[in-house]
């Protein structure tokens, strides 16, 4: 790999593994046109230029510093002061100047002692990358690839200088993050420094016990390698310490408490406290580089580049279970948390919505075992059981978890902030803020409505009647969990049939809910009781296929354990209308649910006037749809699905796009899209604006294309359908996903 020199002439002041490290790389990569080194042992300098690492050993440090248009100080951080004074002379005008060390607010401390303020091109810096071995011999010019480097730049920061730096990290194969110098130190106190700090005073009282050659003899690979740390330099850590002493004071004397908390569990057999400390730390460690990033726990699909290519044609054939229903999966954890007793769930869907909500309550003090290949059990802590968490809720791209939340949360007696990804933080959510206040609620929003949600604690709560304005089942819901404690009674009318999988769900735990007609009411105060639930196979997910295996010539597929809720099948009805050969079989109600096997074979389509009626019943599978219209023979027109517009993305308008793309034209109206039938879809690129129903559509799209489709922005199909790119390719798609690893 060699990129373009980012800076003339690098200087790096003190050669040990960090800017021995640094300094290979950027010699490796052609990130600049000449590396200096300087270092006060003379043998390690000397030794640097003899291995190659450096063009040039300086003899002083202002020879290393004059004429350098980036200079990188690699010193132990209560060095730091001194050296700044030595080179302050030197240094050319428009240089950059930044550091490698661990605490940023003693490097920031240092610059202003020197310069009396924290200069434009001063740019702090820190890699996330290491060993416990030192020295210019440990010197490894990949030692930061697939690390992180977090640059703490002042808001006065040289944009340009800024943009170089973080290019030349990138060109050693990091990933560059930026924070404030405050965050930085409090982040690395809690992931860096207390974890070093754990592993010198674990040996060292070890070491000091009677049987302490025996332990270490026997200790296992675990021992060994967590306590590999404390072979670290001992003076650097030192200093670290004293640097980043109120930071480190602080998570210490909470980890004291934890640890505190951990012995009376143990001294009383308090099993609950461990296994909840244990779970919630189990997953916090599956998705332990978000912390760095402040994100979380939750991985970040919309970090990763993930693209489809599609071979068109094919034929779909074979007997397949798409994944569990992500409603279900969403309600079975919130109710099986707040029942009384343990719940046991089967066909939970691990994508990454329904783990952000199952991580939620893990941060809400329940103990949650599993996903285990969809089996959960859940420790439920009762209405009134859950504790503060200790930071937002991050609930990825789920508007459905987010919604529900904030209903949950509105009379918790504590404060909470919900949070989501870039997509997430997009969709409006003033629709269930603003009844929620009516009831009582205190609840702060975004711009424009807008996540994030801050919630007060301590509210007390009042039953309503609403009329909601628009279908909504997430509005619904939201309002009927509040309602489960607020006084009174609590009922919404919805002015057309929405998916009722809370009202089912809760009477299965034991909680009645009032149905007549339009209207579905709860009395708070209740108590939810444990249950088993076994949720069924997406209907949602199972309708790209149920389109595939229609528009696909020579198809014949059956799909298994269908969710059939009355107010999930319309896609089902639009289908069989446009003239869909689907055969029902096994239907069956399993937990209070319907559920059924789905066989469809090829058909030729043709286009219809779709029911208003079931544009509520079929609103999240229309991208699906759009694609069957195409195939049809004759006009589909859509009429009242306003709601399209504010999903994930506009997909009344992203969809026209795509199909404009592949050289299909449509005509879209305010409420919907008017589609004639019979056109050639070609190849072509598709962007999908990160909406994964948009994606998937446009992979079964492929099988009546004429040429190759590439899908972009196709990461988050993750949060709705794991496994999608497999069981299609099992299925007969001609299908390939690029990037995401």
């Amino acid at each position: 790999m060699s990129s373009q020199p980012f800076f003339r002439r690098v200087a790096v002041i003190g050669l040990g593994l960090i800017g021995g490290s640094l300094a290979s790389a950027v010699r490796k990569h052609g990130l600049a046109d000449e590396v200096v080194g300087f270092d006060t042992r003379p043998d390690e300098l000397a030794l640097a230029a003899e291995l190659g690492i450096i063009d040039e050993a300086a003899e002083t440090i202002e020879a290393a510093v004059r004429a350098s248009d980036l200079v990188v100080l690699a010193v132990p951080v209560r060095a730091t002061r001194s050296v700044l004074g030595e080179i302050r002379a030197a240094l050319k005008d428009g240089a950059i100047v930044t550091d490698v060390g661990s605490t940023k607010s003693s490097f920031v401390a240092d610059v202003e002692a020197v310069f009396g303020e924290l200069p434009a091109w001063v740019i702090p810096g820190h890699p996330i990358a290491g060993s416990e071995k030192s020295g210019i011999r440990a010197a490894r010019c990949d030692l930061f690839a697939n690390h992180k480097v977090i640059l703490t730049p002042a808001d006065n920061a040289d944009p340009s200088g800024l943009g170089r730096l973080q290019a030349l990290w990138e060109g050693t194969g990091a990933t560059v993050l930026t924070m404030s110098v405050g965050y930085h130190d409090e982040v690395l106190a809690a992931t860096s420094h207390l974890p070093h700090l754990i592993a010198f005073s674990l040996v060292d009282t070890l070491a000091g016990e009677d049987e302490n050659m025996d332990i270490f003899r026997y200790a296992a690979g675990g021992f060994r390698d967590f306590t590999r740390i404390a072979a670290s330099d001992p003076v650097m850590w030192h200093d670290i310490f004293l640097s980043n002493r109120d930071a480190v004071l602080r998570v210490i004397d909470h980890f004291s408490e934890d640890l505190d908390q951990l012995r009376s569990a143990i001294a009383g057999g308090d099993g609950g406290t461990l296994l909840r400390v244990f779970s919630r730390a189990k997953a916090a460690r599956e998705h332990f580089s978000k912390m760095l990033s402040g994100q979380a726990y939750v991985t970040n699909n919309s970090d990763k580049q993930v693209t489809f290519q599609m071979q068109p044609g094919g034929t779909v054939k074979g007997d397949i279970r798409v994944p569990g229903d992500k409603s279900m999966s969403h309600r079975s954890i919130m109710l099986g948390a707040l029942a009384e007793g343990t719940t046991e769930v089967k066909g939970f869907l691990e994508g990454e919505d329904s783990l952000a909500t199952l991580q939620a309550f893990r941060d809400m003090g329940v103990a949650i075992e599993g996903p285990d290949e969809g089996f959960v059990r859940i420790h439920g802590v009762g209405v009134k059981g859950l504790q503060a968490p200790r930071g937002p809720l991050y609930l990825g791209n789920s508007g459905t978890a987010m919604r529900l939340f904030a209903g949950l949360l509105a009379a918790q007696p504590f404060d909470s902030e919900l949070t989501g990804d870039a997509s997430l933080s997009k969709r409006p959510m003033r629709r269930v803020a603003e009844p929620l206040r009516a009831m009582g609620a205190v609840i702060d929003t975004g711009e424009g409505g807008r996540p994030p949600l801050k919630i007060r604690g301590g509210q007390a709560l009042s039953g309503i009647h609403y009329e909601m304005p628009v279908a909504s089942a997430q509005v619904k819901s939201c309002l009927l969990l509040a309602g489960l404690y607020a006084e009174g009674v609590t009922s919404v009318t919805e002015p057309a049939p929405t998916r009722d999988h809370t009202e089912r769900m809760l009477e299965g735990f034991g909680y009645h809910v009032h149905r007549d007609g339009a209207t579905a009411s709860v009395t708070g105060g209740g108590n939810l009781t444990a249950c088993e639930i076994d949720v069924p196979a997406d209907i949602s997910s199972a309708a790209f296929y149920l389109v595939a295996a229609s528009i696909a010539e020579d198809s014949d597929l059956t799909l298994r354990h269908v969710g059939m809720n009355p107010t999930r099948v319309g896609v089902i009805n639009v289908l069989t209308q446009m003239g869909a050969d689907i055969e029902i079989m096994n239907d069956r109600v399993i937990g209070g649910e319907p559920v059924a096997d789905l066989r469809v074979r090829s058909a030729q389509l043709h286009g219809i006037d779709i029911p208003e009626e079931q544009v509520p019943l079929a609103i999240d599978e229309f991208p699906a749809l759009f694609i069957a219209a195409v195939c049809a023979t004759g006009r589909t027109v859509l009429r009242g699905a306003e709601e399209l517009r504010v999903k994930e993305s506009d997909r009344i308008q992203v969809m026209a796009d795509g199909l404009a793309a592949l050289g299909v034209e449509t005509t879209v109206t305010p409420d919907g899209i008017i589609i004639e039938g019979g056109q050639e879809i070609g190849g072509g690129t598709v962007e999908s604006h990160g909406d994964h129903r948009i994606s998937m559509s446009f992979a079964i799209a492929s099988l009546r294309a004429s040429g190759p489709i590439q899908i972009n922005d196709c990461a988050n199909v993750a949060t709705s359908f794991p496994g999608f790119v497999d069981l299609a390719l099992q299925t007969g798609i001609r299908i390939h996903a690029e990037g995401g690893h």
